[in-house]
């Protein structure tokens, strides 16, 4: 509870991007080790960064692509990502290619606004994504 209550006057979530941040730590643990493929991953809208540390634990490869600003300066303050971990984008317009050498694992707490758009850009990149592990919202699920 104090640790919510913590990440709770650090960054809000902005209903414009769809921002809905995780706050239970055993769910973000039980998503993290779901990921089998973890040579390389991709994090769609790490927020505060609860999932963040536990896919930390689990791969030396990993970047994060977050739109909102607010969000991005605080994971780089926290130290939790650095700036070639990070990428301030909009996930669905990013050109995946240059972001790893191999196939990648796609994982996320997925902003319930585009949670249908980030499975077709999954499926348009199937070579490259063998595994997408994350939450959906009931209604889109």
């Amino acid at each position: 509870m104090l640790f919510e209550r913590y990440l709770s006057t650090l960054v809000r979530p902005k209903k414009h991007l769809g921002q809905h941040f995780l706050r239970d730590l055993s769910i973000a643990e039980r998503t993290a080790e779901a990921v089998q493929f973890r040579n390389s991953i991709l994090e769609i809208g790490p927020g505060t960064g609860v999932l963040t540390r536990y896919l930390l634990d689990r791969t030396e490869d990993l970047r994060a692509v977050e739109l909102d600003a607010e969000s991005v300066d605080y994971l780089l303050g926290e130290g939790l990502l650095n700036q070639n971990q990070i990428i301030q984008a909009d996930f669905l317009r990013l050109n995946l290619e240059p972001l790893f050498s191999q196939e990648f694992s796609l994982v996320g707490n997925f902003p319930y606004n585009i949670s249908s758009q980030i499975l077709f850009k999954v499926l348009e990149n199937r070579p490259r994504i063998p595994e997408c592990v994350g939450m959906f919202q009931k209604e889109v699920a």
